[in-house]
């Protein structure tokens, strides 16, 4: 990784340092380690260009102008190795875009309808909305995706901090962002474990099936306050609540294409929202 974007606090530790940031973290985190330009861009820049991303998707109503944003969102996803995240969620981008466009085409009461039957009717302008919709949310998804996949967690925490939110704030959506990935970690620990007893999840009908998981949800609720537990005693012997300076194991400094990419978002924002609406 390129010298300018990462700062070593100390150079006796050069095997950790490349081990941690090598090291994707435990299973079900979904930051891909790589060498890309989004990996290598200051994490107050990958937050604050996921925001202006987000806020450039509202901007349009057309599914032109939105089927162009998720492209762009798709490329930046293939540049960062995103796909592979991607892939894991590809049922529920597929459920959510016909879900959106089918809803929005049959509820959504726009422009003279050639079909109606009760409460449904469609028209040319709710189809043209509903696709609109549905590719908004796609590059939502999308866009989400390429930024946990190559953000950190300990660089979320930092970019938080760098952007000016307080140390009790940034660390309380930074474990979030952590113990989200590691609940459900822990629901798959319960579920192998059980399974491997001879528990059998998978026969019978969907309600069949859902009356199973029920016993699981005493190991699972064990296992939170457990974890929740042990947390609480490592924040409180590392004197989280001690006031003072606070020193950065991490430094990443803010250079040309940390601009670059602002400028970029910040000029597509503003020319997006003063374009005509078509």
């Amino acid at each position: 990784m390129n010298s300018d974007s990462w700062h070593v606090p100390s150079k006796r530790l050069p095997t950790a340092w490349n081990a941690w940031r090598n090291n994707p973290g435990p299973p079900m985190v979904l930051y891909i380690p790589s060498d890309s330009l989004l990996h290598r861009l200051h994490p107050s820049t990958k937050i604050v260009g996921l925001a202006l991303l987000l806020i450039l998707t509202v901007a349009f109503q057309s599914p032109w102008y939105q089927l162009v944003i998720l492209a762009g969102v798709l490329l930046l996803a293939r540049s960062a190795g995103a796909f592979r995240n991607l892939r894991r969620i590809l049922p529920l981008m597929i459920t959510v875009l016909v879900f959106s466009v089918v809803s929005w085409s049959l509820f959504r009461r726009i422009g003279d309808p050639f079909w109606s039957f009760g409460l449904f009717t469609l028209s040319t302008e709710s189809i043209r909305f509903g696709f609109a919709m549905g590719f908004r949310l796609e590059a939502m998804l999308v866009s989400g995706m390429v930024f946990v996949s190559c953000t950190k967690v300990e660089e979320f925490a930092y970019g938080l901090r760098a952007i000016g939110l307080p140390f009790a704030v940034s660390f309380a959506l930074s474990l979030a962002f952590r113990l989200v990935p590691l609940f459900f970690t822990r629901i798959g620990t319960v579920v192998q474990a059980q399974q491997a007893r001879g528990l059998d999840l998978k026969s019978g009908n969907v309600l069949q099936r859902a009356r199973k998981y029920v016993p699981l949800l005493v190991p699972i609720f064990v296992y939170a306050i457990r974890d929740t537990d042990l947390l609480s005693m490592a924040l409180e012997s590392k004197g989280f609540g001690m006031r003072g300076r606070r020193t950065e194991y991490l430094a990443f400094p803010f250079v040309w294409r940390d601009y670059a990419i602002l400028g970029l978002l910040v000029i597509l924002n503003i020319a997006g929202w003063l374009m005509p609406v078509p």
